[in-house]
């Protein structure tokens, strides 16, 4: 049986990973979303979120039935469907995905990705505060000074004055802040369900990218009119790219579940928003974007400021402590 020190490291190393995999999951979006599919007429490009959000939790959902049916959970994963657990999961699943995600896409129409990005880096610091309330998790002054480092980090990162095309400063900001109060709340509804170990990580993972997928097929995709523009990225070469992509984000989520399962949700959120520095780093290697100064430091505050909440980074470096006693 694994010892509570390498688990909590563990931990912690996996919620860096979902960090890291996200920030890929979401650059490569980026360059799926330049395909012709994406930007053939005004009506793609304004479909193009919607429309990738739900083959992305599509995609994601089958390459978790596909994982879970090797490793012989898949009829388990129904089964736990049904528990109070599940549902919770289920709970969960709608508010970090229809309702975070859509909240997310409409706030970038009405005030652009920037403000967007930026007010949107606040959910850890309200799922904090949530699994505060609600899962009497507590962090000390050195983890809320990292957790605030890490937050500030972001939005300094993800604000550009110049780039904002604001259409609705109010509505765009209610949207921005359903983001944050749909992911953090996922997070933190996430860790209780599977507090009771009726439901495991990745039962939960899959139960969540279906319920995800589900609903914005039956109820976001019809009222947007998304259907056909669906239709046509399946047929195309941006499905099989879309797919790998949805395949790094299904590890990232992989990740992000079992770290909330094993250092809690406010942990796992702090480490998971390393995904804004992440994402530039891959942007960097991937499609030759040039460092900036602004990039470095913000990076390097991110980084530490997670750092700081999972725990004191000196004696997080000597193996032979107890992670447990010096959090």
């Amino acid at each position: 049986m694994e010892n509570k020190n390498f688990i909590s490291k563990k931990g912690i190393s996996l919620g860096m990973l979902s960090g890291l995999t996200w920030g890929l999951d979401t650059v490569m979006v980026g360059i799926v979303l330049a395909m012709s599919p994406f930007v053939s007429s005004a009506e793609a490009i304004f479909l193009a979120p919607f429309v990738s959000t739900f083959l992305h939790d599509a995609f994601s959902s089958i390459w978790m039935m596909v994982y879970m049916g090797i490793k012989g959970q898949l009829g388990a994963t129904f089964k736990a469907l049904k528990t109070r657990s599940g549902r919770s999961i289920v709970l969960g699943a709608l508010m970090g995905g229809p309702v975070g995600m859509t909240g997310y896409l409409l706030a970038v129409k009405y005030i652009g990705p920037a403000y967007t990005a930026s007010i949107s880096a606040m959910y850890p610091a309200v799922g904090a505060f949530l699994a505060f309330i609600f899962l009497k998790e507590k962090l000390n002054l050195r983890a809320w000074s990292g957790l605030a480092l890490s937050i500030a980090g972001s939005f300094i990162l993800g604000y550009a004055p110049g780039g904002n095309e604001v259409t609705n400063l109010g509505l765009g900001f209610l949207f921005a802040m359903l983001s944050v109060l749909g992911w953090s709340s996922e997070c933190v509804i996430g860790a209780y369900g599977m507090k009771d170990e009726e439901v495991s990580p990745e039962q939960a993972l899959q139960i969540r990218q279906l319920v995800s997928a589900v609903f914005y097929g039956v109820i976001i995709i019809p009222v947007v009119g998304g259907y056909a523009l669906s239709s046509q990225v399946v047929l195309t070469t941006a499905a099989p790219l879309l797919a790998l992509t949805a395949l790094f984000g299904t590890a990232s989520y992989v990740f992000y579940y079992t770290a909330i399962h094993q250092i809690g949700a406010t942990r796992a959120m702090a480490l998971n928003i390393t995904y804004a520095a992440w994402a530039i780093i891959f942007q960097i290697l991937l499609l030759g974007t040039p460092a900036s100064l602004k990039l470095i430091l913000c990076s390097v505050a991110i980084m530490l400021g997670s750092i700081m909440v999972s725990g004191n980074p000196i004696a997080m470096l000597n193996m032979k402590k107890d992670y447990e006693a010096s959090a």
